[in-house]
């Protein structure tokens, strides 16, 4: 005891019979410091060294700490600073998928309102007034036709862009073969509008060749057939573009050549 002031014994004895002593935390030595020095007995290192070893191999055989449990696949954990952080994905309720979807078939339906609207169409011809002046079938020496029609035609803009008209073109015609025609001026006609146009066709003397034995039957039962074909050709304007649009129509129209009258009229547009 006298060799170690501040030591105390250690339980048992060394193989040459000597106590060993052992310093305490207060002299401020490190046990294995003299271990190093060589002050303890080799018997004693040994066990010391042994005694390490067995404790390194069972912390070695201890079993890893449980993983934690997985997240479902919307959830993001991140580690930051020793805290953990969830991250959520954006979640849209269903209400606003529903304005969505709403909104989305509201602009379509006012989508296809606006085609329909504003798509380019032809416009609407209707005969309004529709007069024989005079009818005359001579046959000196060939068959030949007289006739003078007057007629008002009604031209309707259907669009909401204004139209401009170039001529107003009436034809008419026996069973199919044209006699003759009239032309009129153009116009203007505003969006959504209508305007009426005179016109008077008139044939002197108009030889009928191919189809003299056929007028010369509907002469004698007292009615003639006429075909009449009445076309507008125009262009809409439509903000920095000329759209080319035409209307046709079409009328069948008898003649009684005895009173000069008109006794039956039939149109349709083509």
């Amino acid at each position: 005891m006298g060799d170690c002031p501040h030591a105390r014994p250690v339980r048992g004895r060394s193989p040459t019979g000597s106590a060993v002593c052992s310093e305490t935390p207060r002299c401020g030595a490190n046990p294995g410091r003299r271990a190093s020095e060589g002050q303890l007995s080799p018997v004693q290192s040994r066990h010391l060294r042994v005694s390490a070893g067995f404790k390194a191999h069972k912390m070695q055989k201890k079993a890893p700490p449980p993983s934690p449990a997985p997240l479902p696949p919307q959830y993001y954990q991140t580690h930051h600073s020793g805290a953990d952080y969830i991250l959520l994905p954006p979640y849209r309720p269903p209400s606003c998928r529903r304005r969505v979807f709403f909104s989305s078939i509201v602009i379509l339906l006012l989508f296809a309102f606006a085609l329909f609207f504003f798509w380019p169409s032809d416009p609407d011809l209707s005969v309004v007034r529709l007069r024989l002046d005079r009818i005359n079938v001579s046959s000196r020496k060939l068959i030949s036709l007289d006739v003078s029609i007057a007629l008002t035609v009604k031209v309707r803009n259907k669009d909401f862009f204004s139209l401009k008209y170039n001529s107003l073109v009436v034809s008419i015609g026996y069973r199919g073969r044209q006699l003759g025609f009239v032309t009129s001026q153009g116009g203007h006609i505003r969006a959504r509008g209508s305007s009426y146009i005179d016109a008077t066709l008139q044939l002197n003397g108009v030889e009928v060749l191919h189809d003299a034995i056929y007028l010369i039957e509907d002469m004698i039962s007292g009615s003639i057939p006429f075909d009449t074909v009445t076309r507008v050709d125009g262009n809409l304007g439509v903000l920095f573009f000329s759209i080319p649009v035409q209307g046709r129509l079409s009328c069948e129209v008898s003649v009684n050549t005895d009173n000069q009258t008109i006794v039956r009229q039939d149109c349709y547009p083509e």
